[in-house]
């Protein structure tokens, strides 16, 4: 074969992966639609219109009002959105089963916001843009022992999100187009596999920039082993390459523990640590690599807590050469008010410490951050995040949370307030 050839095979792949999952994709949609009426006719039918109709469904609501005062900017943002969640899971057959999942995203009231998408750059980014999008269309198949393999869009979250999560936060969801397998072959070890062909971003369902999905070709592999309950390695290895995104494609090895101790007549110790290597990788036009560390402690008691903590993402100060995490649920790290969504040239170093506890029938928390540069010693800003979060009943939840972040050498000073509420039937 020649190289021309090999060429060619090379570049059709990703196309016919991308058409492989296109196709699975229609079959779960169509199957779902179609299934109770076209096989209702015989018994082989019958189980399979049984699967459906005995399927369930969620509703779920969650509105939120988000205030943003960006230094630069002369106008607030104020976004006021509502999405609608529709959820239907069918009834196994064979030890198959279908997940839809429908989302709609609206602004109500408060439409003085930059959506990424409207238009409106006098204001803030708020990152929900409006749309009806099929978040969720898989099939899930359990039939092998300690096994679950699931095709087509999904909902993948690794370890901690710090690598791989699906930005829970924003309005829009993060999902994927992959076929992952779990397996849990002996007690105590767990292994995933995860080939992704596509990242459905925040920024969608319409496309524009930043782009609404990343064209993928991702091999996501971890293995984590439960010695104890101190104790818990999990080691992984995420090669991820994006068509159109190549500056972003990166190979990252790495090993993660965690653990906790419950202290005689005491709190609860717990901690977690980790290193990561990074590089680049296939087609990312820059040579780089980098490190990554976490050490976290923290003591909890039956109503209170505290928590202190220390991570880095290194970067040599040049742009293109620090460590990145495109795939991460990034609002959980690293600061609420998001001024670290992409790392800096010169690294992060990121103090934090926290204080939590139970009151008023509801969760407090209050965090206080510190970030530096892991190259040239400069100081980038301090950030108080504060959270309330309350639970009313069995349906319906309160969420109040601010993020002030005071900048020096990176950034701009940056305010943030949300109020939320759910319900979910």
């Amino acid at each position: 074969m020649s190289a021309n050839q090999l060429a060619r095979g090379r570049e059709s792949g990703p196309a016919f992966t991308r058409t492989l999952f296109s196709c699975a994709l229609l079959a779960v949609c169509t199957v779902a639609l179609a299934a109770p009426a076209a096989f209702a006719q015989n018994a082989f039918g019958d189980d399979i219109a049984n699967a459906f109709t005995n399927g369930e469904f969620d509703l779920n609501f969650r509105y939120r009002y988000e205030f943003v005062d960006t230094a630069g900017f002369a106008k607030n943002a104020n976004a006021s959105t509502l999405r609608t969640r529709l959820v239907y899971k069918s009834a196994p057959y064979l030890d198959t089963f279908v997940t839809l999942n429908l989302d709609d995203l609206r602004p109500v009231i408060g439409r003085n916001f930059n959506d990424t998408r409207n238009g409106k750059t006098q204001y803030p980014v708020v990152a929900d843009p409006k749309g009806t999008d099929l978040n969720l269309a898989s099939l899930t198949y359990t039939g092998l022992e300690n096994a679950t393999f699931v095709l087509g869009r999904q909902r993948i979250i690794r370890a901690n999100h710090r690598y791989v999560g699906n930005v829970g936060w924003r309005q829009n969801e993060q999902t994927y187009d992959s076929l992952s397998a779990a397996f849990q072959p002996i007690e105590k070890l767990d292994l995933y596999y995860a080939y992704v062909d596509r990242v459905k971003r925040i920024f969608g369902p319409d496309d524009g920039a930043p782009t609404a999905s990343f064209r993928s070709d991702t091999h996501l592999l971890d293995a984590a082993y439960t010695f104890n309950p101190a104790i818990k390695l999990l080691g992984y290895a995420y090669l991820m390459k994006f068509n159109n995104a190549a500056s972003l494609s990166n190979r990252t090895f790495g090993i993660r523990a965690t653990g906790s101790h419950e202290l005689a007549n005491g709190p609860t110790l717990s901690y977690q640590g980790e290193f990561a290597s990074q590089e680049d990788y296939k087609n990312n036009p820059v040579s780089y690599d980098a490190n990554y560390y976490l050490l976290e402690g923290s003591l909890a008691w039956q109503t209170f807590g505290f928590k202190l903590g220390f991570e880095t993402l290194e970067g040599d100060g040049t742009v293109g050469r620090s460590f990145r995490t495109p795939l991460a649920t990034l609002h959980k790290f690293n600061g609420w008010a998001d001024q670290f969504l992409t790392t800096p040239p010169g690294g992060l170093e990121d103090f934090y410490l926290e204080g939590n506890i139970k009151l008023l029938q509801g969760n407090w928390r209050l965090i206080y951050h510190n970030f530096s540069a892991n190259t040239g010693g400069a100081d980038y800003a301090d950030e108080l995040d504060f959270v309330a979060s309350w639970k009313l009943g069995k349906h319906y939840s309160v969420l109040v949370k601010f993020a002030l972040y005071s900048a020096d050498q990176w950034s701009v000073d940056n305010d943030k307030f949300w109020v939320q509420f759910g319900a979910d039937f």
